[in-house]
C-alpha cells in the first residue's frame, strides 16, 4: 500500500502520527509520514520515530517508486511491529534550511532559464548548501553573480508561494513549467505545481517556504566548469 507523503500537502508539519505497515531489519514503511525521502534532487529529512517511552532515530528516507512506499531507516528497529501507532518528529532545523534553500534555487533557474534561456542538467539541494548545473557552453561568473543578485531582488519582494495540482496533461501546456534539459516530471496522471507568482512555475514535489522572504540572503559559494556545456552554481542562505 503507497505511503501518503504527507510532506507535500504541508511542509511545516513538524509532528505526525502514523501505523508501522512493514518493518524489515532497521527499515520503517509507515502509512503517511511528512519525512521527505531523497527525491526530486531534494535531500532526506532526519529526526525520530516514538512509540511510548521508546524513540528511534530516523537516519533517512527513501522512496519505492513501484510500490509508492516510504521507506525510512532507522539506527535500530527494537520492538517495533506492524500495526504498531508511531509518532513522527523531524529535524526541523535541517528541514527549514532545506525549504529556504530548495526555494532558492527555483528562484535563480527560473532566472537562468529566462535570461540566458537556460536548463537544469542536474542539482542537489542538501543542508549545507545547493548546487545546479546548466546547459551553458561557457563559464561565465558574471552571470551567475546576476543571476544571484537577481534572485536575492526578487526574494525581498515578499513573495507569497502557492502550491496546488494539476493534471499532468494541464501542466504541461504551461510555458516554462519544466526546466529540466534532459527529462520530463515523473509520469503521473497529477502533478503538484509549485509557483512564485509572476517569477517561476515548476512541477515539483519538494518542501518550500510559504513566502520568498523566508529565504533570507542567497551566497553564491562557488562555480565550476564540469564539462561540456555543463556550468555548476554552488550556493547557500543565511
Amino acid at each position: 500500500m503507497p505511503t501518503k507523503p504527507l510532506y507535500l500537502y504541508d511542509s511545516y508539519l513538524k509532528e505526525f502520527e502514523a501505523k508501522i505497515q512493514h518493518v524489515t531489519g532497521s527499515q520503517v514503511i509507515l502509512d503517511q509520514t511528512a519525512f521527505h525521502p531523497r527525491t526530486g534532487g531534494v535531500a532526506y529529512d532526519t529526526g525520530y520515530l516514538t512509540k511510548g517511552n521508546m524513540k528511534y532515530e530516523v537516519m533517512g528516507a527513501e522512496i519505492n517508486r513501484e510500490t509508492k512506499e516510504i521507506i525510512h531507516f532507522l539506527e535500530e528497529a527494537v520492538d517495533l511491529n506492524q500495526g504498531d501507532l508511531m509518532k513522527g518528529i523531524l529535524d526541523w532545523e535541517r528541514r527549514y534550511r532545506l525549504m529556504r534553500l530548495h526555494t532558492a534555487a527555483h528562484l535563480i533557474a527560473a532566472i537562468m532559464y529566462t535570461d540566458c534561456n537556460a536548463l537544469i542538467t542536474g542539482g542537489q539541494v542538501d543542508y549545507r548548501h545547493a548546487k545546479l548545473d546548466f546547459n551553458l557552453p561557457e563559464t561565465n561568473r558574471e552571470i551567475f553573480e546576476a543571476a544571484v543578485e537577481k534572485a536575492n531582488k526578487e526574494a525581498s519582494k515578499n513573495v507569497p508561494l502557492k502550491i496546488y495540482f494539476l493534471t499532468r496533461e494541464e501542466a504541461l501546456k504551461m510555458p516554462g513549467v519544466v526546466k529540466l534539459a534532459e527529462r520530463m516530471p515523473p509520469k503521473e496522471k497529477e502533478l503538484r505545481i509549485v509557483e512564485i507568482p509572476g517569477i517561476d512555475i515548476q512541477a515539483d514535489g519538494g518542501p518550500h517556504v510559504k513566502n520568498t522572504k523566508e529565504i533570507g540572503e542567497i551566497l553564491l559559494v562557488k562555480i565550476e566548469n564540469k564539462g561540456k556545456n555543463k556550468r555548476r552554481i554552488y550556493f547557500e542562505v543565511k
